[in-house]
């Protein structure tokens, strides 16, 4: 499956990108950045980071955090007593690391139907080549029943009308088993959604998430997010 993630990504076997993933993910340091994706936007205590990561080794988990400064994809912060360890999302970097992090992750889960995301991305890049590709609700959850749907929304560029999309792979994904259940939207719309003050879909989207494509977009338009005062 590693191969099959580089493939979709599109990532050289001598790129830095691929030496980022032999360092982060074939070593399985990637478990001490995946603490932070659940919440992004969220600084982390050494005992949070234990906690999700589910590693117990103090040095293991410090040599990580170590190796993650130095690549510039965490910083600290002092508040009072504690020490809280943060993503710098406002980095490109850091976006394309957190992207390629999170697509290899959810490549991972048997759970999820792999063709019916294969086969609805691939008509989605006959509308555009830049879009973000996400399954959401019980199936990101991973407390899907028979009987329920495949969340999926797609995140489209401003220049893109969504009924296109929605046009494109809107008959297929009422005729997968499961039966996709889907959205789609402009960059801008669900930047709005995320900074709008009232809980709504773009927030349940970001808390609960599994990026098949487009983690990079995903993490730019986040960080934008935060920066106009998103905080989950």
């Amino acid at each position: 499956m590693i191969g099959k993630v580089y493939k979709v990504l599109n990532i050289g076997l001598y790129s830095p990108l691929y030496r980022t993933y032999d360092m982060y993910i074939l070593n399985e340091e990637h478990k001490i950045s995946a603490a932070f994706l659940q919440k992004p936007w969220k600084q982390l205590t050494y005992l949070e980071i234990r906690k999700l990561s589910g590693k117990k080794s103090k040095s293991y988990i410090y040599r990580a955090l170590s190796h993650l400064m130095n690549q510039q994809v965490i910083n600290t912060e002092q508040v009072g007593k504690s020490l809280l360890y943060g993503l710098t999302l406002d980095s490109t970097s850091t976006q394309s690391y957190l992207g390629a992090l999170s697509e290899y992750l959810a490549w991972q889960f048997t759970h999820v139907p792999e063709h019916i995301v294969e086969n609805l991305a691939s008509k989605v890049r006959t509308i555009t080549p830049f879009f973000v590709f996400i399954v959401t609700g019980s199936y990101a959850k991973k407390t899907q029943t028979k009987k329920s749907d495949l969340d999926v929304t797609i995140i489209c560029d401003d220049h893109i009308d969504p009924k296109a999309i929605e046009a494109e792979i809107g008959h297929e994904a009422k005729l997968s088993i499961p039966q996709v259940h889907l959205f789609v939207f402009r960059k801008k719309d669900f930047l709005e959604m995320l900074v709008n003050k009232e809980f709504n879909y773009g927030k349940e989207v970001a808390r609960n998430n599994m990026i098949f494509f487009g983690g990079n977009i995903y993490y730019s338009i986040l960080n934008e997010a935060i920066g106009h005062g998103f905080r989950g």
